[in-house]
């Protein structure tokens, strides 16, 4: 058994500049461990607080406060601990906070501890970490490798809004091993680019690293993808299909939502058309956040039309919460869900959310966040509990890259062993 020796937090930077956490873990037989947790751009109304500092230091960036609040507050707490029990160890976090979005200590302090603790409880029985995972929460029998959903185009606030919806995926096809899904992709980015210079257009890159060029219009980038395809020895809605990150909330201003594809602003009834046209059009396999949550009886009647062909997966609309997702389970508003780890604070509150969407039937989508580092936990977290699907953005930048490896790594391995 090993026990939790001592933790220290400290201030680092994500991959777009912002300061976040990283925390070391020492168990008392001289093993160590190391995580960081990600920042975001944009918030969810049902998100847990991630603690910033607010003063004047780095623009009131800086996580000092949360930093403070691990090294003060809650390491003592923990000494002693054993690293394994990852629930009761949870639990005294979320005692220790006794607020219920995580408003005292902040969710990224939390995050930090409770991620170490659960590499930490790998580190001590010599286990790789997906495989830790699958036995300790024995949610899959098997490890298979889960589909990538892999950022082309960054538009919206990722994109300096040069397109108004968030992300545009190409999303390989079942039949593709990972590792030709990931060559796809890079062979695809390389022929996006190409096209865009050929073309007089912006080829700069968005925050997470996805091309954000200035099109007319949002169906544009589809037709761009399409080009980039024909100009490669991939065949489009055989090898690949298209997804769209729409973050409607971000575009959603007066009780219209404001996009380019119509000057005066599209009604639900109008936004709900176009993604039918994108899919017969586009063969748009996968749309996330569609509308607002307010508009209720559209996701339901988005799904009604088009989900036995379409993923229809809410992420900022439920936060990865348990009561959220049982309200739209209920309401039949969505068949599939994006969990983020961030978005509660505890791997323990993560996996029972994850339970809670296998258990009913839903795609899982494990997913990165808009500030990312090169800490790829989420990677053996979708492995280990057969996410259907794993985001972690475009293929480019370092902090991406590290999540694609980490996968192509635990491919590599479970095809060794097979």
């Amino acid at each position: 058994m090993a026990l939790i020796y001592a933790l220290q937090a400290r201030e680092i930077l994500d991959g777009r500049g912002w300061p976040t956490i990283e925390l070391v873990l020492w168990l008392d037989n001289g093993f160590s461990t190391i995580t960081s947790v990600p920042t975001v751009v944009s918030k969810g109304d049902h998100d847990s607080l991630e603690l910033r500092d607010l003063d004047q230091r780095m623009n009131g960036l800086g996580v000092q406060k949360a930093i403070n609040n691990i090294n003060q507050i809650i390491a003592p707490q923990l000494i002693g601990k054993d690293v394994t029990k990852q629930g009761e160890i949870d639990q005294l976090l979320v005692d220790l906070d006794g607020t219920a979005n995580k408003n005292k200590l902040g969710s990224n302090a939390i995050l930090a501890i409770s991620q170490a603790v659960l590499k930490a409880g790998a580190l001590s029985v010599g286990l790789p970490l997906y495989q830790y995972i699958q036995k300790k929460y024995q949610l899959v029998s098997e490890i298979n490798m889960p589909n990538c959903i892999i950022t082309a185009l960054d538009g919206g606030v990722h994109g300096g809004n040069n397109l108004d919806f968030r992300e545009f995926f190409i999303i390989p096809a079942s039949h593709m091993s990972l590792d030709k899904s990931i060559e796809m992709a890079v062979t695809l980015k390389q022929k996006i680019e190409d096209l865009l210079i050929s073309k007089g257009a912006i080829h700069s890159v968005g925050i997470t690293g996805g091309y954000s060029p200035n099109l007319y219009k949002n169906i544009d980038a589809f037709e761009l993808m399409i080009e980039a395809i024909r100009q490669s020895s991939y065949n489009f809605a055989q090898d690949l299909f298209f997804g769209l990150n729409s973050a409607a909330y971000d575009i959603y201003e007066g009780s219209k939502y404001r996009v380019r594809d119509n000057n005066e602003g599209m009604s639900a009834s109008d936004l709900l058309a176009l993604y039918k046209k994108m899919r017969e059009s586009y063969k748009l396999i996968y749309i996330e956040d569609p509308f607002v949550d307010s508009e209720i009886n559209k996701w339901q009647e988005l799904v009604r039309e088009i989900g036995k062909t379409t993923t229809i997966a809410a992420c900022n609309s439920v936060s990865s919460r348990v009561s959220l997702i049982k309200r739209g389970i209920k309401d039949q508003n969505f068949n599939a869900v994006v969990v983020k780890p961030k978005h509660l604070g505890t791997i323990s509150e993560t996996m029972e959310s994850i339970k809670l969407i296998k258990d009913s039937k839903l795609d899982l989508i494990i997913s990165h966040s808009s500030g990312e580092t090169d800490e790829t936990l989420i990677v053996d977290l979708a492995v280990a509990v057969g996410a259907n699907y794993v985001k972690f953005g475009p293929i480019n930048r370092g902090e991406r890259i590290a999540k694609y490896n980490r996968l192509l790594e635990i491919y590599r391995e479970t095809q060794q062993s097979s």
